[in-house]
């Protein structure tokens, strides 16, 4: 059965309701998502989950399938990958390029410096064809990650972004994706803090202006083609007195360069001027400890895989109800990083905040036959 146990977490001051939570400034977009990746809670948003056009952003998952081949060791960044005729037909229609062509063998890191930063459509197709062997099968690729991930009103049909009938994305489905890019893949993260590229003696810029605007800006991924608008994803980490804190926004559906960088911007100074980030739990802080039955141990603690983080409107930081829902008896054996309940944080009022899942902090094999039968009674008893 569940057992629920309430406690309550004392944190700055006095924490009214999330209803109380500070409204965003108006954005000039079609679309938007404010993330606070530290807490993983969204702080702002507008028709998040509408299908749209995603444009270059698809470039997102793109290079998430590409890392995930580097982190497999199916390829390497010095590796040299052929340029196909049909990477090299991507000049038509005049879309972004890097620029290479069928004479060449660039390697993979050049490739993606072309995809990230020059947004080179040449250089996707070249990646895509160097991971999976033809386009069609790296699209596949990238629609089964996004199913893994449970992204409802996300569907590829290209590795590029330009527009085709039924290749879509929403702004909760492109943070999702950005939001892994940067856990799963920071050993690549830094290729979309680059400002600018030279290739084959072709010097391009970033597109994302407010790299060279905010210095806490360190990404992500410009987009634009009719159909989108001006798309923007965005993510920026600045210091405060508790440790480093990173907000993500979307915006899609601008009307200029100019706007969606502006509109990011005044979504990002607001997420962090409004909001605190209270850290509840440090890494590895035990958050519960409980009994355990048949086990070699008679007790484990139970934590989260990182520091626990949520964010309130500034200034209310205060009493946040928490309370813990686990399945009890908890029975040996039990394994290292197995969940066993989930930390449900609550304002005064009841409204949700945040969710962490509880995880066994340490392995709890059997106890020997004659533990197990003294447990077996006291449970009988119970």
């Amino acid at each position: 059965m569940k057992r629920l146990i309430a406690f309550t977490l004392a944190a700055a001051s006095a924490f009214h309701a999330w209803a109380q939570a500070p409204q965003p400034p108006e954005i000039a977009a079609r679309n938007y998502l404010l993330l606070d990746v530290t807490s993983n809670q969204v702080l702002a948003e507008r028709e998040a989950d509408q299908a749209q056009d995603p444009a270059s952003l698809t470039k997102l998952m793109t290079a998430y399938i590409v890392f995930g081949a580097l982190r497999d060791k199916k390829l390497t960044l010095d590796q040299q990958l052929s340029v196909s005729q049909r990477a090299w037909d991507e000049r038509k229609g005049d879309p972004s390029l890097m620029f290479i062509d069928t004479t060449m063998r660039p390697k993979v890191d050049e490739l993606l410096r072309g995809m990230i930063i020059q947004s080179g459509n040449d250089a996707s197709v070249a990646l895509a064809e160097g991971v999976a062997g033809t386009v069609e099968q790296f699209v596949a690729m990238m629609n089964r990650q996004a199913q893994a991930w449970g992204l409802k009103n996300t569907e590829f049909k290209n590795v590029t972004g330009m527009t085709e009938p039924g290749h879509k994305s929403s702004a909760r489905d492109l943070s999702v994706i950005a939001g892994h890019l940067v856990r799963d893949f920071p050993q690549y993260y830094g290729y979309y803090s680059q400002r600018e590229y030279t290739f084959n003696k072709i010097r391009q810029h970033n597109r994302n202006l407010l790299l060279g605007r905010d210095p806490s800006v360190d990404g992500m991924k410009t987009g634009y083609t009719d159909a989108a608008g001006y798309c923007l994803v965005t993510s920026a980490v600045r210091e405060f007195p508790n440790g480093k804190r990173r907000l993500l926004s979307v915006v899609l559906g601008t009307a200029s360069r100019e706007a969606r960088a502006s509109e990011s911007q005044k979504l990002l100074n607001w997420g962090y001027s409004a909001f605190d980030a209270v850290r509840l739990f440090d890494k590895g802080q035990a958050i519960s400890t409980v009994p355990v039955w048949k086990g070699a141990a008679p007790e484990v603690k139970l934590g989260a895989t990182d520091a626990v983080f949520v964010a309130v409107p500034r200034g209310e930081g205060g009493k946040l109800q928490s309370r813990i829902e686990r399945t009890d008896p908890l029975v040996a054996p039990l394994t290292q990083g197995q969940r066993v309940g989930t930390l449900k944080v609550m304002t005064a009022a009841g409204t949700p905040v945040a969710e962490v899942p509880l995880l066994v902090q340490q392995e709890v094999p059997l106890a020997g036959v004659f533990g197990r039968a003294w447990d077996a009674i006291r449970l009988w008893i119970k």
